[in-house]
């Protein structure tokens, strides 16, 4: 991943084909769909020794009594077992990967991230680009050895909904909302109030990526956030409505080398659920 600061952060399919069966390493098939089972998918035909995660089931928090929000990532305990079950452990270099470019399996990477391992890295061009190059796949399910993870709860990560009113009223740091152009408006409604959070700023993950799901080259990425106004030392915290998309702009941020970036962990979700807090419809 030439051009990339931290190009670790991504590997080819080359490097993963060349990792095959090393012990050190274990290979997440991340896919999810919200309308269909991706599960059945990963049984159908997944990398060799892959294991599968839900980053819905897997990753995320029993909602509150209240019902919202949902999709907040686990405490230090729930998400450790759900490592220890993948047969992630506190040595294990984590490859993740899916067929939406990647920001499924980032959702992982902010799990990773979040509870101290850094050890992972992004399969570039997810499984769309190993199928293309023709290269093995397996069916069935893959019972991974156990595992010890250890958490090690890190801040700087991700921000809360104080820290995120706090950066409202300041204009410090800035919010990134990378969904659709339908959600920032509010025309598209996926909570009880549909809109953007005041001084956000509007751009899509999927920009940047090529139509085929491969990451676009670093200083086009870097040129379409600084001309934003996202340059490297811009404090940024990124969201979307549960996460996952501003997991994936998070990943690609730090990627190109921005230091101060963290996501919302409650995203829109848990905004636009609550009352009380001020938004905005529309593109002003």
């Amino acid at each position: 991943m030439s051009g990339f600061a931290r190009p670790a952060l991504f590997a080819s399919t080359d490097e993963v084909a060349a990792r095959h069966g090393d012990p050190g390493v274990r290979v997440v098939d991340c896919r999810f769909r919200f309308d269909g089972d991706a599960g059945a998918d990963y049984l159908a035909a997944h990398l060799p020794g892959a294991v599968h995660l839900d980053w819905s089931r897997d990753l995320s928090a029993p909602p509150p009594p209240s019902g919202h929000p949902m999709w907040m990532l686990p405490g230090p305990d729930a998400f450790a077992r759900a490592m220890e079950r993948l047969g992630i452990g506190d040595g294990t270099h984590v490859i993740g990967y899916d067929a939406e470019g990647g920001h499924h399996a980032a959702r992982l990477w902010l799990g990773l991230r979040r509870y101290g391992h850094d050890r992972m890295s992004v399969m570039e061009g997810g499984i769309q680009k190993w199928l293309r190059e023709g290269r093995p796949t397996e069916a069935g399910a893959v019972t991974p050895p156990t595992a010890r993870f250890t958490p090690r709860p890190r801040e700087g990560v991700i921000a809360s909904k104080e820290e995120v009113l706090a950066a409202v009223r300041s204009g410090d740091p800035w919010l990134l909302d990378v969904r659709r152009e339908s959600e920032f408006t509010g025309e598209e409604k996926r909570a009880a109030r549909g809109g953007h959070i005041p001084g956000a700023v509007h751009l899509l993950w999927r920009d940047a990526l090529e139509d085929d799901w491969t990451l676009r080259d670093a200083d086009e990425i870097e040129e379409l956030y600084a001309t934003a106004g996202f340059g490297p030392e811009t404090a940024t915290i990124t969201y979307c409505q549960a996460g996952v998309r501003a997991a994936f702009t998070h990943l690609v941020l730090t990627a190109l080398g921005h230091d101060d970036v963290r996501t919302y962990d409650g995203s829109w979700e848990e905004w636009g659920n609550d009352p009380a807090l001020p938004i905005i419809v529309g593109r002003s």
